[in-house]
């Protein structure tokens, strides 16, 4: 083959290549990040004799102001009427985010829920070099300093329709003849976790029929390790965006935690000092408004359905 025809070749398959880069990045920046999608998980956990309880795990909403698609998909969540929803944080993106958050979440707050902060619930996403996410967790890599968000109006919010922020602290909630024991952290990511343990209850209140859930934001292994010697019975958790980009085929390259790749969304088992947890990681609902892409991991909230033993 002539040089020239040689050069032909090579300048049309680099053009094809990056005519492939830009159609996959167009469907990943228009088209994937609004696919959204629910998740169902069943999970027989819960005491004998007790009726099925359904909850739905919310995490990394993201909201900025005219996100239509997302408010809509949102408030039509109501529709599968959980008894329970749980957010695990990192629902603003944008200082005008609330407003539009409480919007979209209107009608699941008229359901009993329990909160945890995420980082970008105090923090807005700063704008850095795309490739730098996949170097490691993002806190060590930022040396701006970030411009705080309304996370108190927020905190309000969610308090005046009756959610309990679970930030570093515990509470039982009645759910029929359940009695549901919570724990919670602020942010790990951020170094906000402070474990306060179950609620201590009464001498008998062991006998009564019970579940543990621990809920955070990012599940660090030492927070899931000490949820799990703690007694949890269920774990919830986000932050990792299921890895937001991924190969087909392979699945998530960076969980933005220590959490294992194959562990970035999903329900596993964690296994700690001999018991085995049920671990369940959104792959979240919405991006930063900096990198508002996703490829082979749709956005998801998560519908679970716990039966008894």
């Amino acid at each position: 083959m002539g040089s020239s025809k040689l050069l032909d070749a090579t300048t049309i398959a680099l053009g094809g290549t990056a005519a492939l880069a830009v159609a996959g990045l167009g469907y990943a920046s228009l088209v994937e990040r609004n696919l959204f999608q629910l998740r169902e998980e069943s999970l027989p956990i819960l005491p004998p004799g007790s009726r099925p309880l359904r909850i739905l795990h919310l995490s990394d909403i993201h909201m900025a102001p005219r996100q239509a698609a997302k408010t809509q998909w949102l408030q039509g969540l109501a529709r599968l009427e959980p008894d329970l929803v749980v957010n695990t944080g990192d629902n603003l993106s944008h200082p005008k985010g609330v407003e539009p958050l409480l919007e979209a979440l209107g009608p699941l707050m008229q359901i009993p829920g329990v909160f945890v902060p995420g980082s970008n619930d105090y923090f807005a996403p700063v704008l850095n070099n795309p490739l730098r996410y996949f170097s490691g967790p993002s806190k060590h890599r930022t040396g701006r300093e970030p411009k705080s968000l309304p996370w108190a109006e927020m905190f309000r919010g969610f308090g005046n329709a009756g959610w309990i922020d679970l930030s570093n602290r515990s509470q039982s909630v009645a759910m029929g003849n359940l009695r549901l024991d919570f724990t919670g952290v602020d942010d790990p990511h951020i170094d906000r976790d402070s474990y306060a343990g179950y609620p201590a209850g009464s001498s008998t209140s062991s006998d009564a029929r019970h579940l543990k859930i621990a809920v955070a934001h990012a599940p660090y292994q030492r927070v899931l390790d000490y949820f799990t010697a703690g007694g949890a019975d269920l774990m919830v958790a986000g932050h990792t965006h299921g890895g937001q980009v991924c190969i087909p085929g392979y699945g998530a390259l960076v969980t933005n935690c220590d959490l294992p790749t194959w562990r970035a969304r999903g329900l596993t088992d964690w296994e700690h000092e001999g018991r085995s947890i049920p671990l369940n990681v959104s792959a979240g609902i919405g991006t930063s408004r900096f990198a508002p892409v996703r490829f082979a991991c749709r956005p998801e909230a998560v519908l679970l359905t716990l039966t008894a033993r």
